[in-house]
């Protein structure tokens, strides 16, 4: 089978668990910002801002060391066993500390009421990082079906629990106040800890996930090695530096803006509208994981192959066609896309497009990046990572008290071009891949071009708005079809 269409075909497939399924997930961003107040929802991003970090610090990079050493190691039980072992142990560590010293972190947080939160977020964090290596395991074995199947369960779940205990319970309560399911509801639900509750769906989804990846735990056939686990730390620590930077990157403005906000600002209130218009721009993140689950495995397989660098040039051609459309169909359909969240959150609209460009560079980042992977040269990794990171949380502390969260939206855009730019030059020098560059500047300033002029008309009535808006996107797909139409035949059966 043609490499690119396995790769095309393992993405569509994981996107029923990543873009599908967190699409359905994605769905309880307008119950969040109807139900709860512009603060609440602040403190439900600023919560999960502090997780991204802590879960990749759990993680340290072992997925991609595991799919590492499952093609260059010929025991690949003890590579599953080695990996699996040293994220139960590191996970049980932290669960543990956590626990201990779960009031003076909830004080640290400012939550000094809500010693619970860092409990569930604990747990959340250690049963997800035991997850990892079963889930990479799937992956690695292309059994993207039943990685869907459990992911989706996960989502499923999860989705359930918070419209029971946000919608259900108070409903209930609302309309029959003196029945008998009313007062079974009050023995486990208090309708002001709303917030709590969705926390608590998270931490119930992600043990069941760990129940059903029962079957993929090495325990018939363990093996471990002191050995082998000191060569993958070996390797996975720039990786661990390159994925912290990377959280950082994604979730140290919403932990800056409460923090140099101006004074008198309603601080969680702007959190909270920033953290549902970035949910907005998440689309374009969501595309750029489910193309990672497939692309880790992929890339290295494809390694061994002689023809393997025009592939990946060809993979980064059709990669910038697809998160360009996706960037051209949210700005020129925001008038509707901004009505997933609620009234309240719609003031912060400007931030969508600029988010969604600078996420769109992340993902050519993680295209661009492979080569130091291949290469064994995962320190790269770790400095481009790292000086995204320093960029965005210097022009964060510059720019929020000046913008708002437009100078978190704005350090985010800088930080990922910076990396995007520097891991090409860099790639040149180390690994060079013949990447057809006419034809990204094409489609990326094609996409960039033609929403600009979208922005710049004065639209008389939103359907002639939308008609006009309508005709450019299928400027751009005409011209990426005649572009495209000798190469896309190849890919066609």
């Amino acid at each position: 089978m043609n490499p690119l269409k396995r790769l095309a075909g393992q993405t569509a497939v994981y996107g029923l668990s990543s873009i599908i399924g967190r699409l359905l997930n994605y769905l309880l961003v307008p119950l969040y910002t109807r139900v709860l107040i512009t603060s609440e929802y602040g403190v439900v991003t600023e919560m999960y801002a502090y997780v991204s970090i802590l879960w990749v610090m759990l993680t340290y990079g072992m997925e991609t060391t595991f799919f590492r050493f499952s093609e260059s190691e010929k025991d690949k039980s003890t590579v599953y066993g080695t990996a699996f072992t040293s994220l139960v142990v590191s996970s049980v560590v932290f669960a543990v500390l956590v626990l201990f010293n779960a009031q003076a972190i909830a004080n640290w947080l400012g939550y000094p009421g809500h010693r619970n939160y860092v409990v569930w977020f604990g747990l959340i964090l250690a049963f997800d990082a035991v997850a990892a290596i079963p889930f990479a395991r799937l992956r690695q074995q292309n059994r993207p079906v039943r990685f869907a199947v459990i992911k989706l369960i996960n989502i499923g779940l999860n989705i359930g629990l918070n419209l029971f205990f946000i919608l259900f319970c108070p409903w209930v309560l609302n309309t029959f106040p003196e029945s008998f399911v009313s007062e079974l509801i009050r023995h486990f639900f208090n309708p002001g800890m709303l917030v709590g509750y969705i926390f608590i769906s998270n931490l119930i989804a992600s043990a069941v996930t760990l129940l059903l990846l029962f079957p993929q735990l090495p325990i018939r056939h363990f093996g471990f090695s002191i050995a082998l686990l000191k060569k993958m730390l070996t390797y996975t620590w720039p990786l661990l530096v390159v994925a912290i930077a990377g959280s950082v990157n994604l979730s140290m403005d919403k932990i800056l803006l409460p923090k140099l906000l101006p004074a008198g600002t309603d601080v969680m209130g702007q959190v909270g509208i920033y953290g549902a218009c970035y949910k907005v721009s998440i689309i374009m993140t969501l595309f750029i994981q489910t193309f990672r689950y497939a692309a880790d495995p992929f890339f290295f397989a494809e390694s061994r192959k002689s023809d393997s660098k025009k592939t990946y040039a060809d993979v980064l051609n059709y990669f910038t066609i697809a998160v360009a459309f996706i960037f051209l169909s949210v700005t020129l359909y925001l008038d509707i896309v901004i009505k997933f969240i609620g009234p309240a959150y719609r003031e912060g609209a400007g931030v969508i497009p600029i988010l969604l460009m600078g996420n769109l560079f992340l993902g050519i980042f993680y295209n661009l990046s492979f080569w130091y992977k291949l290469t064994n040269k995962t320190v790269y990794g770790a400095v481009l990572s790292t000086a995204g990171a320093i960029i965005n949380i210097i022009l964060n502390f510059l720019l929020i008290p000046r913008m708002g969260y437009f100078g978190s939206a704005w350090a985010v855009f800088f930080a990922y071009l910076v990396m995007m730019v520097s891991s090409y030059l860099l790639g040149r020098k180390h690994f060079y891949i013949p990447y057809n560059l006419p034809k990204f500047f094409l489609y990326l300033g094609l996409s960039v071009v033609l929403y600009f002029i979208a922005a710049s008309i004065p639209y008389p009535s939103n359907s002639i708005r939308m008609t006009i808006n309508t005709v450019l996107l299928l400027i751009y797909i005409a011209v990426v079809y005649f572009s495209e139409r000798n190469s896309m035949k190849k890919l066609v059966p």
